[in-house]
């Protein structure tokens, strides 16, 4: 007899027969639907409802106010003795915020004066006295020194030459859900702003008492940094020598066709064409 123990018996029915591949195919398609709207309702979801976690999910009118005091930050680093201008708000739309919304982006500048050659020393002094908490630094660009900061909230902060004497920051939100929208602070023109822009005007022979714009940003330490400025198309010929009485111990930046000089508290900030001409003044932050 053979020692051999059978362990199994074969199955009378033979080897399964295989799925066929339409049905697979079909079956795997279906699944891939089914999850890819399950994440899109998900992710719809998400952007309405949760809590923000990245820069694209906060609003416009949330990162407002962090731009104005980003703002007032700069204008107090760059001291009274630099700050030419502070830029108005620009705000563009049209950017892709997700797949299933469209944003804006928010942006404001500030013009500060800058020798040609002392560009990067004047962007490390600024980086010096921003907060700590902005690790502000200043490193190599493409066309010069470049500042780079983080202002918090997803708001970053870039600074370059001009080439004309001056530096301009740039404060940027980036793309975000527009919100409501942003609103600039309500505010007042002072008494100094506006008598030096209004000498300014009446020396170039422009309308004394032309509407003027006024911009602003609260400073670290209470109060405000405001420009006030006036944009006039073509008008009876003008050179910054006309500027000149005004400027006391001199220009500040005279670099044609842009001309700035200091009248008691107030600089003022003249770029003329024959195509226009465009004032500003500016009242900077203490200290």
């Amino acid at each position: 007899m053979s020692g051999a123990v059978q362990t199994g018996w074969a199955s009378s029915a033979g080897p399964a027969a295989p799925t066929p591949a339409g049905s697979r195919r079909r079956w795997l398609l279906a699944v891939t639907v089914a999850w890819a709207v399950l994440l899109a309702g998900l992710t719809w979801i998400s952007v309405r409802n949760d809590p923000p976690t990245v820069r694209e999910q906060r609003s416009l009118d949330q990162a407002g106010p962090v731009v104005d005091r980003a703002v007032g930050e700069l204008a107090r680093a760059a001291g009274a003795a630099g700050l030419l201008e502070l830029g108005p708000a620009r705000v563009a739309s049209g950017c892709r915020v997700t797949p299933f919304a469209d944003g804006a982006r928010l942006r404001r500048e500030v013009g500060v004066l800058a020798a040609t050659g002392d560009e990067r020393a004047v962007l490390a002094g600024i980086a010096e006295r921003l907060p700590a908490s902005w690790r502000a630094g200043v490193g190599p660009g493409v066309d010069g020194p470049e500042l780079r900061a983080d202002a918090g909230e997803f708001v970053a902060v870039e600074g370059r030459p001009t080439v004309d004497g001056r530096v301009r920051l740039v404060v940027d939100t980036g793309c975000r859900p527009v919100g409501t929208g942003y609103t600039p602070a309500l505010a007042t023109a002072g008494d100094p702003e506006t008598a030096a822009l209004t000498a300014a005007l009446r020396a170039l022979d422009r309308p004394g008492d032309a509407a003027s714009e006024l911009v602003t940003a609260p400073c670290p330490g209470g109060g405000l940094a405001r420009t006030a400025w006036s944009a006039n198309g073509p008008g009876p010929p003008a050179s910054t020598a006309a500027l000149a009485p005004l400027a006391g111990n001199g220009p500040l930046l005279d670099q044609p066709p842009v001309y700035a000089y200091r009248s008691g508290v107030v600089t003022v900030l003249a770029e003329i064409s024959p195509d226009a001409t465009r004032l500003a003044a500016t009242v900077g932050c203490p200290g």
